[in-house]
């Protein structure tokens, strides 16, 4: 029969009905249950991104066991912590396809780390779909079983520098980031773009996450004549103490960058709610609300399903979760469109999606392209105003 995407994920009783996957292929086996690692940062600095994206994995695999499975088959999550670091990320993986023997791995959910790891899966021939955003992560000649699920990081920093030049209309721009490979990373891409569209870029940085005090490098920033900061980190502890810092100097220069600028963590960091004022994050169109308080129908079904499953939204991104359900959903999808969990057929199934709509996004890949998400679904937001993990548009943004 006909599986519709309603009764795909969640089904009429709120989970994704495993049940309901109907396909004229080869009969799975009905005991082993379908393994899929997890490389996530649970603990560290560059935790936050885990936190949304472990609720929405854990949401979407309870829901398709407790619907029966996929086609018989339970999913079991092998989890490790990466704490944010690429040795310990390298370890994890050989751990989980050598000795865990996982069919397919989410993650690495930071950049750095998978910058490390992303190799080792593609000797294994392990699928493996992630939502880090450095460029090099996706080349379907050398790693044709990795798949990106977010934006790369040429799409958010051109929709960041767009809302930098073109809407607050500045020109002499600071770019700090942290010291983990994609802050590295980000910061070198970003500077580099700001010049060619002819920018002055006065002052850059990287800057250790865990440096208590941010006076320094803001103090150069102002004194270099800095109109905005730009910020691609992932740490909302230092995010926070830079918006601290920014109060205690009287400074009123407005902050815009990384998607963690929105987290609902920094509710709790900041030493005062307009701390957090003026501060830009990429959004998506999936989770921001209109001027009337909507979100797009679609979100709005999910954050009613996900409140009724008591998946706290408040100190997080709906994005984050949403992601993590996808990724989830495309997993199991694909083991039941093709029959096993073999690495050839999970690739296969990914290689043909052509405009999935899945929660977060709406996915495209080919054998030749690995990057999944549409520019055009990337908007900016007014990082203070979350509802439920979704966002305002960023003002002059539309």
């Amino acid at each position: 029969m006909a599986v519709s995407r309603r009764n795909l994920l969640l089904g009429s009783a709120g989970a994704l009905g495993a049940a309901s996957f109907s396909f004229p292929k080869p009969a799975i086996g009905q005991s082993e249950p379908i393994k899929i690692g997890c490389l996530a940062a649970i603990t560290g600095p560059s935790s936050a991104p885990t936190v949304g994206f472990n609720r929405g994995i854990n949401f979407a695999v309870d829901s398709i066991n407790a619907a029966g499975g996929v086609k018989g088959r339970k999913i079991e999550l092998v989890m490790r912590d990466t704490q944010g670091d690429p040795t310990k990320a390298v370890n994890a993986t050989q751990e989980l396809i050598s000795q865990a023997k996982v069919h397919a791995i989410w993650g690495p959910v930071n950049s750095g780390e998978a910058l490390a790891t992303t190799p080792i899966m593609a000797r294994a021939k392990i699928p493996d779909i992630h939502p880090c955003v450095v460029e090099s992560l996706i080349d379907t000649t050398k790693y044709p079983n990795a798949f990106r699920m977010a934006p790369s990081n040429s799409q958010w920093d051109d929709a960041v520098r767009n809302y930098c030049l073109n809407v607050l209309k500045v020109k002499k721009i600071a770019v700090i980031g942290d010291t983990t490979g994609y802050g590295v990373t980000a910061v070198g891409a970003s500077v580099a773009a700001f010049k060619k569209d002819g920018a002055d870029v006065v002052y850059q940085a990287n800057i250790d996450a865990t440096q208590p005090d941010m006076t320094p490098d803001m103090l150069r920033a102002r004194n270099a004549g800095s109109e905005v900061i730009v910020v691609w980190s992932v740490t909302t502890g230092m995010e926070a103490r830079m918006f601290n810092t920014r109060a205690a100097m009287g400074w009123d220069v407005p902050f815009a960058g990384h998607p963690s600028l929105a987290s609902g963590e920094l509710a709790g960091l900041v030493e005062k709610p307009e701390n957090w004022k003026k501060v830009y994050a990429i959004g998506y169109k999936s989770c921001s609300y209109d001027a009337s308080g909507k979100v797009p129908p679609k979100s709005e079904e999910l954050v009613a399903r996900l409140a009724k499953a008591n998946v706290a939204l408040n100190d997080t991104l709906l994005w984050w979760v949403a992601g993590g359900i996808d990724a989830i959903e495309l997993i199991a999808k694909a083991v039941a469109e093709s029959g096993s969990t073999d690495s050839a057929g999970i690739v296969k199934y990914w290689n043909a999606l052509s405009k999935y709509p899945g929660y977060f996004g709406t996915y495209t890949f080919t054998p030749t392209q690995h990057n999944g998400y549409p520019t055009e679904e990337i908007v900016m937001s007014e990082a203070s105003t979350a509802k439920n993990g979704t966002f305002a548009l960023a003002p002059g943004y539309t």
